[in-house]
């Protein structure tokens, strides 16, 4: 069975950075496109950013000049390290990942991690 388990999210204050990581575990054959979603209180799921598995990256542009996609494809993980930390980027944190198994090709989503920047 395949899961994804988000890391790293917490308590920090405004201008702090973090580094958020998301492993993919199970009988797995192949991981394409890793990306990181968010989900502030009342507010709905956004995408932040994208990574292929040849390492190209997209952003959303709220977050593109301070938010860094990166990927171990040995490690199956995902990481989202995220600087100059500002109150609104608090939310739940989602890793979302295309994967292939010995029998079929999913979409899968972590349980989400939180992080929260406080002023």
């Amino acid at each position: 069975q395949v899961r994804l388990v988000e890391s790293g999210g917490g308590l920090v204050q405004a201008g702090a950075s973090l580094r958020l990581s998301c492993a993919a575990t199970g009988n797995i054959f192949r991981i394409d496109d890793m990306a990181w979603y968010r989900q502030a209180p009342g507010k709905e799921r956004t995408f932040l950013a994208t990574i292929t598995r040849s390492g190209g990256a997209n952003y959303a542009d709220s977050v593109k000049c301070r938010f860094t996609i990166s990927r171990d494809n040995a490690k199956h993980t995902v990481y989202l390290q995220m600087n100059s930390l500002k109150t609104e980027d608090t939310a739940v944190y989602y890793c979302n990942a295309d994967i292939q198994t010995a029998h079929y090709e999913s979409d899968y989503w972590g349980q989400g991690t939180q992080v929260t920047v406080a002023a």
